[in-house]
């Protein structure tokens, strides 16, 4: 197999079962509530808890992945997965949910930016968007296989049961990862590793970057609501049992896709120097789909309104992740990734409870649904700011450190 494409299959396959894991609780959530006699707030801070994991490891894990490379940390940190995947079956407490649930975040998070930083490294500007998208569509068809899977396990076996064996997907990816991503990186990333924390420093006075990371911030609360707490609107709402949801579920993911390969097509295509307006586009369709959702008084249509929100918010992801590795200078592309991913974090910690205290509050899911829709909203004005500054528009990397530009030129193109 050609190394180009090694590396999308192990990113591909890490990515699902990163996702298996990562749904799973989103789909045992009504069991684990009546096990552990949860309320909705209560549960909402377990689902935090991840995000906070998550959110805390993001520079770090760049950091690391600048100074060593992403290949080790692609390998670690699914053995670290398999650990506290299998302790949240274990625990008989809301907060010893809660600290398996916040180290498996931490496991999680020390690799995302090693993601970014290893297509930077091999994958040229014009094809990044691509090859993101078939890579992010693993977070379409992990939740859609986790459905099915995950509901019928628990039915037959309990929840506890599906943590421990989640554990076993996560040790087969960490060899794949270690057999298919090359030791080495192409040429131009070597000198700029030496130099990585004196790039970082210009790169933070990147208005550009605290633009996008706003940005992400706000899509995470509407990402993070809807995925956090789709099982249990439907359950509630709709009187939708998880076994049942758990084939229905699969509905909207493979709806996301979709999104995801026709957004990853458009933003290396036809939309390349227009990836903003593109991504400005994902998030008011949306949000106007959750609106619809709400809206909609049978199952049918909610069910439409879930898979519509879900084809534009994954749809998203492809044009996302090409502007910020076009941003980004490629000495610090993993650390440059943390801090966008920090911000995001920030807004998945948030989303999951606040949804849940809305509820409680309110006694429905509108004041939940319109925290998502308002968060889709601010992200899609980060996305028009960005498309006035004029590098940014055309899919240009903007010259941050003109002296290391020609890293960039250097990066293989043939696969």
């Amino acid at each position: 197999m050609e190394k180009k494409a090694k590396i999308i299959v192990a990113l591909w396959l890490f990515q699902f079962v990163n996702y298996l894991d990562r749904v799973a609780i989103s789909f045992a959530g009504p069991f684990i509530m009546a096990d552990l006699a949860l309320d909705h707030t209560a549960f909402g801070l377990v689902l935090s808890s991840f995000g906070i994991g998550y959110f805390l490891a993001q520079v770090p894990g760049g950091m690391l992945a600048d100074r060593w490379g992403a290949r080790p940390l692609l390998i670690i940190a699914p053995i670290c997965w398999a650990a506290f995947t299998g302790a949240t079956g274990l625990m008989a407490s809301v907060a010893g949910v809660m600290t398996a649930r916040l180290c498996f975040g931490l496991s999680e998070g020390i690799s995302n930016s090693a993601c970014y930083k290893l297509i930077g490294d091999h994958f040229d500007p014009r094809r990044r968007a691509r090859t993101i998208s078939v890579w992010l569509t693993a977070f379409a068809v992990g939740p859609a296989v986790a459905g099915p899977l995950v509901g019928a396990m628990i039915h037959a076996y309990g929840w506890r049961f599906v943590f421990g064996m989640l554990a076993v997907p996560a040790l087969v990816a960490a060899l794949i990862n270690a057999s298919f991503i090359p030791t080495r990186t192409p040429s131009q990333a070597g000198p700029a590793q030496h130099h990585s924390s004196r790039s970082f420093g210009p790169a933070l006075r990147q208005p550009a970057l605290w633009v996008i990371s706003l940005a992400y911030f706000a899509f995470n609360i509407g990402y993070w609501g809807y995925l956090g707490w789709m099982p249990s609107y439907l359950a509630g709402a709709h009187h939708i049992d998880v076994k049942a949801f758990g084939l229905l579920g699969g509905i909207p993911y493979a709806c996301a896709f979709i999104g995801l390969l026709l957004s990853g097509w458009l933003a290396a295509g036809p939309c390349h120097r227009h990836r903003p307006q593109l991504l400005l586009t994902c998030h008011l369709a949306t949000a106007l789909a959750l609106y619809l959702t709400y809206q909609a008084e049978t199952l049918p249509m909610a069910l439409i309104g879930l898979s519509g929100a879900a084809f534009f918010l994954y749809g998203g992801l492809s044009p996302f992740g090409a502007i910020v590795l076009d941003l980004a200078p490629a000495a610090c592309r993993a650390a440059y990734s943390g801090v966008v991913n920090t911000a995001g974090q920030i807004g998945g910690a948030v989303a999951p409870f606040a949804v849940g205290f809305l509820v409680d509050v309110t006694g429905s899911f509108a004041a939940g649904f319109a925290f998502m829709v308002c968060g889709l909203v601010v992200a899609a004005a980060c996305l028009a700011v960005i498309t006035r500054m004029p590098t940014a528009s055309k899919g240009e990397v903007p010259p941050v450190l003109p002296h290391e530009t020609g890293n960039y030129a250097r990066v293989d193109t043939n696969y």
